[in-house]
Order: structure tokens, then C-alpha cells, then sequence
């Protein structure tokens, strides 16, 4: 659910970083807009939800991260593109960090991970705006994040999970800004909702 306009400049603004302008909504406790399709309505503005295909054998499987000039990150540029990888070990939390100017493209490419996303453009249609999306490899999804959207993760399950990220950019600590992951404005619920 998108936050009514007026709600849009009660956020903590993060006033070391000017342009873009970007602040810490007042979320009600919760995990947000749980996504569930690929299309859902209640996505937060300029994220893109891609499906990737996963070949296994006898052998294990094999998968596809990103072709140049293909798919959700067809516009990254091979001179400033950078590929990372992620081992997390179970429970792990991962959360929050945003970027001024980078976009990142993820891959889980081994187990479960709930994934969350916030919206901190103020100049958004959906600024405040929360998301909980459960991807791996039983919901085998790609995401593309926008600057300015706040990012991170929480592995589910007993498995390791290993995500495998693009950048639109090299890496660059100037960019980036972090968030603890239970601040006390977000106010997202890490906790099993299903119980």
C-alpha cells in the first residue's frame, strides 16, 4: 500500500545524501506488500521481477545469471558492470543498505531468502512503500533494484543460500548508505509470520 501524500514528508531524511532526495519512512510495524507474481500491482515503482530458468541432470544444474544487452539489465554497460557473489549461512540477516546512484541485479541461485525492499525516493509514487519477496530456488526470480530503494535479506530454512548480484557501477563506498535492519522507522517484523 502506497503512503498517502501526506504521509510522504514525515520520513527521517538521510540529509547527507542530497540528490537524489531520500528519506526513512514511518512504516506501522509489518513485513509490507508480500509479492507473490511477477506483475503484482503492489511492487514498489522501477523494480523489475524477472523468472530465470534452472536446467538440472544427474549432474546438478546449471542457470543463467545475465546476457549483455538482455533482460532486466540490458542497459548495464560491460565497462562498469561488476559481478559479486554472497554465501549466507542460515538466519543471517542482511539488511538495510541503498545507493545513491547504483542499480543491482539479483540472482538467488541457492536456497530460500526473504527478501526486503523500501522505497526511500521521496519523489516516488510509492515512497514508503514496503516489500516482501521470497525467492531461491523454489521461487526462481531475478531483481532489478533502483537507487534509492532500500535493500537486504534475512536466509530462510537450514540451507546455505548464495546470491549472485550486478552492479550498474564498480563498486564505489560513496554510494552507498546503510540502514540498520531493525530501525525503529521501518519497522519491518523479521520474525516467522506463518506460525
Amino acid at each position: 500500500m502506497t503512503p498517502e501524500p501526506s504521509e510522504r514528508n514525515s520520513g527521517r531524511r538521510l540529509t547527507s545524501f542530497p540528490d537524489p532526495e531520500l528519506a526513512v519512512p514511518e512504516c506501522p510495524k509489518g513485513i509490507g506488500s508480500v509479492i507473490v507474481s511477477l506483475g503484482s500491482k503492489d511492487l514498489i515503482a522501477g523494480v523489475v521481477l524477472q523468472p530465470f530458468s534452472i536446467y538440472p541432470d544427474d549432474r546438478g544444474y546449471f542457470l543463467e545469471v545475465q546476457r549483455i544487452g538482455v533482460g532486466a539489465a540490458a542497459q548495464f554497460s560491460p565497462a562498469t558492470t561488476q559481478v559479486s557473489a554472497a554465501l549466507n549461512y542460515p538466519g543471517s540477516v542482511k539488511a538495510f543498505h541503498f545507493h545513491l546512484h547504483q542499480t543491482d541485479f539479483w540472482t538467488p541461485v541457492k536456497g530460500l531468502m526473504q527478501v526486503v525492499l523500501v522505497d526511500l525516493r521521496l519523489a516516488s509514487g510509492t515512497y514508503g512503500a514496503r516489500n516482501t519477496l521470497y525467492v531461491g530456488g523454489l521461487r526462481p526470480w531475478q531483481i532489478l533494484i533502483p537507487p534509492g530503494v532500500a535493500h537486504g535479506y534475512k536466509v530462510i530454512g537450514k540451507e546455505e543460500s548464495v546470491l549472485v548480484y550486478l552492479t550498474d557501477r564498480l563498486y564505489n563506498p560513496r554510494d552507498e548508505g546503510r540502514i540498520p535492519y531493525n530501525d525503529a522507522s521501518i519497522q519491518y517484523d523479521w520474525e516467522t509470520q506463518w506460525k
